[in-house]
């Protein structure tokens, strides 16, 4: 590990990585390399290593197309590597968990990384709603863990939400937002509350939005285009809930409305697509055909 790189004054980490390679995972991994860092994504087998792989290296090709990047492809792909061997979190000053949203499996995999870092690196969640101080009670060192919310596509997004729990150390709130602005990004900083700001305010619009759907308010297509056109959404509720996932909506309204109450209650319509396997994008069909 670098003396020189004082990731805890806010430079970006010198080494970093990435747990879970899928579409979150991988655009986190390509934010990092092409800011700088040396980034290493740990997946569960061969086959998710080398889709994670396929993935980053996909995106590297954009940004170089876009001539948003200034190192060649193969200098970029030098600084990064892929495993199924937590130990090469070893040397990382910062490991971002990016699987999915499932309780155990969050708390299974944070444990993990954290017994084989360096006393210290800095571990953060992608969470996009499970709670930062819930997750910390499950770990050595509640101190160095924080959140780090990126949002879906990552290349394409600005925001990057910074999830305080009440024992992450003081001082990541300032390195925190340094390591955002040097992706190029901007922190929106948040204490630790059932989905944080971002997701809590973006699920409720999208489960009224479905709400109307079902009730036949009106097609999905002219909701969305009512909040882009009124209120100047990139996309629509209907349209990010397609890109986000419909299971991943789910789960966060279920979380939700177990935390806050009623209003979140997620809609028949919600439960029924995803029942039916109408995901969104991922799966081709969700409100919208893909």
């Amino acid at each position: 590990m670098s003396a020189t790189n004082n990731f805890l004054t806010g430079q970006l980490p010198q080494d970093s990585g990435v747990l879970g390679g899928g579409r979150m995972g991988a655009g986190i991994a390509h934010a990092l390399l092409i800011s700088g860092s040396t980034v290493v994504v740990v997946e569960r087998d061969e086959a998710s290593a080398q889709a994670a792989y396929e993935r980053v290296t996909e995106s590297v090709d954009k940004s170089i197309a876009r001539g948003v990047v200034r190192e060649s492809k193969d200098e970029l792909m030098q600084r990064f590597s892929v495993s199924t061997d937590y130990q090469q979190f070893a040397t990382a000053q910062l490991v971002i968990e990016a699987v999915p949203e499932i309780w155990d499996l969050k708390v299974s995999s944070l444990q993990a990384v954290e017994q084989v870092l360096a006393p210290e690196a800095v571990l953060a969640s992608n969470t996009s709603s499970l709670s930062v101080n819930g997750l910390a009670k499950e770990l050595a060192r509640p101190g160095k863990f924080l959140g780090l919310h990126f949002f879906n596509p990552v290349p394409a997004s600005t925001l990057i939400e910074v999830v305080i729990g009440e024992q992450t150390e003081k001082n990541l709130v300032d390195a925190s937002r340094g390591w955002v602005q040097a992706l190029g990004k901007t922190a929106v900083v948040v204490n630790d509350a059932p989905g944080f700001a971002s997701s809590r305010l973006g699920v409720a619009i999208a489960l009224e939005a479905m709400r109307m759907v079902e009730e036949g308010v009106a097609s999905a297509e002219d909701i969305d285009n009512a909040m882009v056109l009124g209120y100047k959404h990139p996309t629509g509720p209907l349209k990010t809930t397609d890109i986000v996932g419909l299971d991943v909506r789910l789960g966060i309204a279920e979380y939700l409305h177990e935390t806050l109450g009623e209003r979140f209650a997620p809609p028949q319509i919600l439960k029924d697509m995803v029942a039916e396997g109408k995901l969104g994008r991922k799966s081709g069909r969700g409100f919208y055909s893909w």
